[in-house]
């Protein structure tokens, strides 16, 4: 997505961003990983030594800590406590660079399946993260997928980051949208100002889903995409923010910034995407500023496919949530699509979470 000669080229045009020193928290994660270092869960350690495509059965509650103190934030925190999940079937691929796994909530109102492959790059920067909790009562389920370019350092920021700042939000359950759009402008100041020192330059996409309650928020920076299925059509819940979309390009140029063609559209002939975490060079005119969807949950939505570009080059938007709705289990939905965007052949690390909703089953 980066093109380093064009980036020397353009160094004297580019401003540098100016960032704020803000506080960073982490907390362990339900489920995530990026399969450049092997796939990452609660029960890595069962994983480690599992490698190929054999499976290892697991079944564990994703616990998540609600013992951190709030004194950092300045706030009382909601009470967090874990909810109830069976994880399944996880899988690494170790060195082939593939993981795959799934769970489904107790009460069988959601599952969910993840599968990530390094494909045919040379390096993995794919990250996923997903987490399921519960706050002041409240059933709260986070799924994301991260697309690193450059390097796989912001990718795996957001994984470890994005969430946990989001959960720790004052406004999270009564103001859900701005919550979702301050943590993510403030967990991209903290990206850069982690790596102020660094003689990097590494940048990701965002493409996250959040459910709380009966409301689905869907969240995008870059060219990842969300598509759901609702009443049994395709819906594209997230537009890919490429230089050439008139308003991504207008804003751009009221920056001082400029897109140029480059092989291909491109901020100021490097990025191929016009809103991207990281990319410190690229700023203002790259942006971590979210567009954000929100979908009823009701009986007409169906399924949610959050994938990185490696999949939707090759897969439309119709297929993917398709096939989602004709198998029983989304990770092997997900494995699947990996699959057939790899047999398709895609060029880039491919990523994708599927989540199926289930409407029939009593409270």
């Amino acid at each position: 997505m980066v093109c380093l000669a064009s980036l020397r080229r353009a160094l004297p045009l580019l401003l540098r961003a100016t960032t704020t020193t803000t506080p960073r928290f982490l907390l362990p994660r339900a489920l995530s990983g990026g399969v450049g270092g092997g796939a990452a869960v609660d029960a890595r350690a069962l994983l480690r030594g599992h490698s190929g495509w054999r499976g290892l059965r697991v079944a564990a509650r994703m616990m998540l800590d609600s013992s951190d103190s709030a004194a950092a934030a300045g706030q009382m925190q909601p009470q967090r406590r874990a909810a109830g999940a069976v994880a399944c079937s996880a899988q690494d691929g170790g060195a082939a660079g593939y993981a795959s796994g799934g769970w489904a909530r107790e009460d069988g109102k959601l599952k969910c399946g993840y599968s990530s492959f390094r494909g045919k790059r040379a390096t993995m920067e794919d990250f996923y993260d997903v987490k399921l909790t519960e706050i002041d009562g409240q059933a709260v389920s986070l799924f994301g997928v991260f697309d690193g370019h450059g390097g796989p350092r912001a990718a795996e920021y957001l994984k470890e980051n994005l969430f946990e700042n989001l959960l720790k939000h004052p406004e999270f359950l009564t103001d859900t949208k701005l919550a979702i759009s301050e943590t993510y402008q403030k967990t991209d100041t903290d990206f850069l100002e982690s790596e102020s020192n660094a003689f990097r330059d590494d940048g990701s996409t965002a493409s996250t889903a959040v459910l709380v309650g009966g409301h689905l928020y869907v969240a995008n920076v870059g060219d990842s995409r969300a598509v759901v299925s609702k009443a049994g059509k395709a819906m594209a819940l997230s537009e890919d923010h490429k230089p050439n979309r008139s308003d991504e390009r207008k804003r751009i140029e009221n920056a001082g910034g400029v897109v140029i063609w480059a092989g291909t559209w491109r901020v100021g002939g490097v990025l191929a995407m016009s809103r991207a975490f990281g990319n410190r060079l690229l700023k203002p005119f790259v942006v971590a500023e979210p567009e954000i969807q929100e979908e009823l949950v009701n009986e007409d939505l169906e399924c949610l496919v959050l994938a990185s570009d490696g999949l939707w080059d090759v897969v439309e938007n119709e297929e993917a949530v398709s096939l989602a709705k004709t198998e029983d289990l989304p990770e092997s939905v997900a494995r699947k699509l990996t699959e057939i965007a790899y047999s398709r052949g895609s060029a880039d690390n491919i990523t994708c979470i599927v989540v199926q909703f289930h409407h029939d089953k009593t409270e």
